[in-house]
C-alpha cells in the first residue's frame, strides 16, 4: 500500500488514530494484525468488540466521522444496519467491530493471525 495514500497520513499514523478512536469509545479486546507483505487488502487489520449492537454501530460511525474530519476522506462502511459486525475500509486499514457473540462465531483473528502477527491492546 502507498505510504501516504490517505491524505497525508501513513498507514502507521492511521492505525494510531484508529486505535485512539476505538479506545476513546470504549471498544473492547482490540487486536491489531499486521498484513504488511501478507495481503493486498491493506497494511493492517483491526478487530474489536462493542458490548451491544448500539455500541458497535456507534463505535463504527464515530470512527468514520473522525477519519473524515482528520483526512477529508470518507471510508467505506458496511454492516451498520444490523450492528452485529461492522466493517470499515480506510484503504490501508480494515477495521472490524463485532458484538462479542458474532466475533466468537467467526473467529476472524484466527484466520489471519500467524505467530507474532497480532498485537492485543491492554
Amino acid at each position: 500500500m502507498a505510504a501516504n495514500s490517505n491524505h497525508g497520513l501513513s498507514a502507521r499514523e492511521q492505525l494510531d488514530f484508529i486505535l485512539k478512536s476505538l479506545d476513546d469509545d470504549k471498544a473492547e479486546e482490540i487486536v491489531t494484525i499486521d498484513l504488511t507483505n501478507k495481503s493486498a487488502i491493506g497494511d493492517f487489520m483491526v478487530v474489536c468488540s462493542g458490548r451491544s449492537s448500539r455500541q458497535v454501530t456507534a463505535i463504527a460511525e464515530k470512527l468514520v466521522e473522525r477519519l473524515k474530519e482528520a483526512t477529508g476522506h470518507t471510508s467505506k462502511i458496511e454492516g451498520k444496519e444490523t450492528g452485529d459486525w461492522v466493517l470499515i475500509d480506510t484503504g490501508d486499514i480494515i477495521v472490524h467491530v463485532f458484538r462479542p457473540e458474532v466475533r466468537e462465531f467467526y473467529q476472524l483473528e484466527k484466520m489471519w493471525m500467524q505467530p507474532g502477527s497480532a498485537t492485543p491492546r491492554a
